[in-house]
């Protein structure tokens, strides 16, 4: 597999798990409101407001990962930012274990998050076409 199809099918699939779960966090809220409904994520009202917001950004976020797909080097911003993100979102969830409030809810899951990130992050980097790449044709 050349580095542009694995960079491809890199973005490809996390862009479609950012769509999906950005879906699912936007319906949750809805779900939420239904009179005698069981909340699907563990907080309140503005809780849930937030979630569907962070819901509608995951679509955004996930689409232009599947648009990077198409078009890798048209995108190639698109996964560096990606990589930024995930590297931001591993340092925080490293934070909350160390802080260990988070540690007794959730035990080692932000430390295995971290580190799933962190390995995404440097697949972003490091499969990321060079700008005059050739783009294959799948």
């Amino acid at each position: 597999m050349t580095r542009v199809r694995a960079y491809r099918l890199l973005t490809a699939v996390m862009g479609a798990l950012l769509v999906v779960s950005g879906l699912a966090f936007f319906f949750a809220f809805f779900r939420y409101q239904a009179p005698g409904s069981t909340p699907a994520i563990p907080t309140g009202p503005v809780g849930h407001y937030f979630v569907a917001f962070t819901g509608c950004a995951l679509v955004g976020w996930g689409g232009g990962l599947l648009g990077a797909a198409r078009d890798p080097i048209a995108g190639r911003a698109v996964g560096t930012a990606t990589a930024l993100a995930l590297v931001l979102s591993a340092v925080y969830r490293m934070a909350g274990w160390v802080v260990g409030d988070y540690y007794v809810w959730l035990g080692d899951l932000p430390r295995i998050e971290a580190a799933i990130f962190l390995v995404l992050a440097l697949l972003f980097v490091w499969l990321r076409p060079p700008r005059a790449a050739v783009v294959e044709v799948a």
